[in-house]
């Protein structure tokens, strides 16, 4: 018997509908943001596989006002599920990179729209000075928040690889402050980044299963048109990851974390336009269906694996 209604792991979907007892749809929203490590403030190269778009490639046009792309993008979902409320998804670049008080209106206009029940902002760890998280706080006691923190790996020096522009010490001392203000956090893990083993892979798996966290989101690495990581694609080459490698290191990561953690993605999306590699990638239910039947094939559910005090 599943644990977790019709599948071996803790679903976005299962836990949301167990917290609000109905459907939720996550909008995704373009606040108009920029990223220290585009503007100079840290680099301006960007994290090597990041797009033109910050990562918002499917949110509305941040021309457009936060209303106006909650409109466009509700009635995307319109066809899929009647009945539904939502969550306003800050997607794009880095979500707490401004003015508090810009900060504090955007978020309330994406909270004032029908049917909103929750927010959720990607950010960068070293975005997250006292003011903003006093925003934080402050949205926190009225609504429900996610915090959504781009780690993608612990390795010291594949980071530096990606361009990612801050330590680990950075995301550990940011997960503190969130969980001090007792708000949950979502963290991003990329599997295939160059020069990454699939045993360091399983090393960020093993660190963030020991850590306070209440989310993860699995993604493939992409290589992308205009990114850096196109460059080095074209110089001299990326491996990347074979389906069969994919599904065989989520699932087995999905065996290694404890049953409370929600899993919000098991891979991400490209734009067919945009992306050079891995072409398999495109196929997401193929992706998807494997993992399914991996579990099932191994017998194997979310904290199977879960080993206690490893690699604090």
């Amino acid at each position: 018997m599943n644990k977790f209604g019709n599948k071996r792991y803790n679903t976005l979907n299962y836990f949301l509908r167990n917290k609000f007892g109905e459907k939720i749809v996550k909008v995704s929203l373009d606040g108009g943001f920029s990223c220290p490590n585009r503007d100079g403030k840290i680099s301006t190269k960007g994290c090597t596989f990041c797009s033109e778009r910050g990562s918002g490639d499917f949110s509305p046009s941040a021309d457009l006002s936060i209303s106006d792309q909650f409109k466009k993008s509700k009635l995307r979902t319109k066809s899929k599920w009647k009945n539904r409320k939502y969550i306003a998804y800050f997607q794009a670049y880095t979500n707490t990179y401004d003015n508090p008080e810009k900060l504090r209106d955007k978020y309330n206009e994406a909270l004032n729209q029908k049917d909103v029940v929750g927010i959720s902002i990607a950010t960068r760890p070293d975005c997250l000075d006292r003011d903003i998280l006093q925003v934080i706080k402050e949205i926190n006691k009225k609504t429900y928040v996610i915090i959504e923190l781009g780690l993608q790996t612990i390795s010291e020096r594949v980071s530096k690889e990606i361009n990612r522009g801050y330590r680990l010490s950075v995301f550990e001392e940011s997960l503190k402050k969130l969980r001090d203000i007792n708000v949950d956090v979502v963290v991003h893990v990329i599997f295939g980044l160059p020069g990454e083993t699939k045993e360091e892979m399983f090393e960020t798996i093993k660190y963030l299963s020991n850590k306070d966290i209440q989310g993860i989101k699995f993604h493939l690495l992409h290589v992308m048109k205009n990114t850096p990581l196109e460059n080095q694609y074209k110089n001299k080459g990326i491996d990347f990851l074979t389906e069969k490698e994919y599904i065989y290191l989520v699932s087995e990561s999905i065996a290694m974390l404890p049953t409370n953690i929600v899993i919000h993605r098991l891979t991400g999306d490209s734009p067919r336009d945009l992306l050079i590699g891995p072409m398999w990638s495109l196929n997401k239910w193929s992706v998807l269906n494997g993992i399914d039947n991996y579990l099932k094939d191994k017998n194997l559910y979310q904290g199977e694996n879960f080993n206690i005090g490893s690699n604090n």
